[in-house]
């Protein structure tokens, strides 16, 4: 489906998939394993970063393959699948650990599994007491649209409250059977959210930003995060400045409804969390800035007014 899109060798389609010289090229920057996820992994295919929450990656396996994916090191090896022995001592060990109450389904991606051994997977998640919402994320829905299945929806209805995260990052992503797929997920009750990447020659300018912002809701699909690149091996072509996408982003302010406005996040390299590295608007002499550049002061409250929010003093 998406090959189909191509119109040019660089455009924005063609651009995140046809491999390209300049990823022969590794900068002294970039790292095999960019935020660090072997570290945090306690056993095969679980990442563990914060105290509540998993990752869990049945497999390493995807329907189209990023060139600027953080994972395209691990993508293949041992066939791409875990065994059903390594699966299950993954999810012994989500069951060992009654803090962690949230599961994200990566990879790889999830919905490349069978119906069959995915509705399995959910299913041993489900039974988990301490498990209270599972993630899947995927690019399923715009890659290989027809694997939105009937029997791929019954394996995703299960007890636990299930979302699924699509990744795309140009508005031509959203083709018909796209918008299909997505419309079934959205009739089994399955609530949608979004996220992409920054991407130097495919959503860089604030018009193709607001476009994909606006493609993703019109398919009720809430964007929920625009990730700065993780500098994985020969992914500086894409590479836009944090600044710039800052920039970007102020732009969009007050253009695009608010239903629409993605968190832009950073993974700090090396394992140290996600952050939000949105433009700034409240400035350190207490003025702040409006969607169109304007400064304006805040009112203070009264002196009395805030010795009161201060609270009492003395004995």
């Amino acid at each position: 489906t998406l090959a189909a899109l191509i119109e040019a060798p660089d455009d924005p389609i063609a651009r995140q998939f046809v491999p390209h010289a300049d990823e022969l090229h590794t900068a002294a920057h970039e790292r095999a394993d960019p935020i660090g996820d072997d570290a945090l992994s306690p056993v095969k295919g679980i990442v563990h970063r914060y105290p509540d929450r998993a990752l869990l990656k049945p497999l390493l396996i995807c329907p189209v393959y990023c060139r600027f994916c953080f994972r395209r090191e691990h993508v293949g090896p041992d066939g791409g699948v875990l065994t059903d022995a390594e699966l299950a001592a993954a999810c012994a060990w989500i069951a060992a650990h009654p803090a962690i109450r949230e599961i994200i389904l990566t990879g790889g991606d999830p919905l490349m599994l069978s119906p069959r051994r995915l509705g399995a997977l959910l299913r041993t998640l489900a039974a988990i007491p301490h498990v209270e919402t599972v993630r899947i994320h995927t690019r399923v829905p715009v890659a290989e649209p027809e694997r939105i299945t009937p029997a791929l929806l019954a394996a995703l209805d299960v007890a636990t409250p299930l979302w699924v995260v699509l990744h795309a990052n140009h508005a031509r992503e959203f083709t018909a059977p796209a918008l299909a797929a997505l419309a079934s997920l959205r009739r089994a009750g399955i609530p949608l959210l979004g996220q992409s990447v920054l991407l130097r020659g495919v959503n860089d300018t604030v018009a193709a930003l607001e476009a994909l912002l606006r493609a993703m809701l019109a398919a009720r699909v809430k964007p929920y995060y625009l990730h700065q690149l993780d500098p994985a091996p020969g992914t500086a072509r894409f590479y836009v400045p944090i600044a710039e996408g800052q920039r970007l982003l102020a732009a969009l302010r007050g253009r695009v409804t608010g239903l629409a406005w993605p968190t832009y996040v950073l993974d700090i390299p090396g394992g140290a969390g996600k952050v939000p590295i949105g433009p700034e608007y409240l400035a350190a002499d207490g003025t702040v800035r409006d969607p169109w550049g304007g400064r304006h002061a805040l009112p203070r409250p009264h002196p009395r007014e805030e010795s009161k929010a201060d609270g009492p003093s003395g004995t």
